[in-house]
């Protein structure tokens, strides 16, 4: 078993994203984590939410407590703020699952 998370999100900046993404990469390996797809997305034709989104991805952790500490971890949160917060008007989380590898 594997655990998946789906995201979309409105990138308004993507040389501070791609900034974020260099930074955090090595961070995401520690934990086990993996991007599994990546899209640019040029149109949305249904969505459940009212925020804009042009890019959607999967990330790919051994566990869901692998995804929680990732996601906590003071070095990821340090990344985090000096490039996403800046870089990305919205986040949607699409779904979270575990998944059979």
């Amino acid at each position: 078993m594997s655990f998946e998370r789906i995201m979309g999100l409105e990138v308004i900046n993507d040389d501070e994203y791609q900034k974020y993404r260099e930074n955090m990469i090595p961070i995401l390996q520690l934990f086990g984590g993996s991007f599994g797809f990546d899209f640019k997305v040029s149109e949305v034709l249904k969505s459940k939410t009212d925020d804009a989104i042009n890019r959607v991805f999967t990330l790919d952790f051994p566990s869901k407590e692998s995804m929680e500490e990732f996601f906590t971890n003071p070095d990821y949160l340090v990344v985090k703020d000096k490039y996403f917060m800046h870089s990305v008007k919205s986040v949607t989380t699409i779904s979270m699952h575990e998944k059979n590898t």
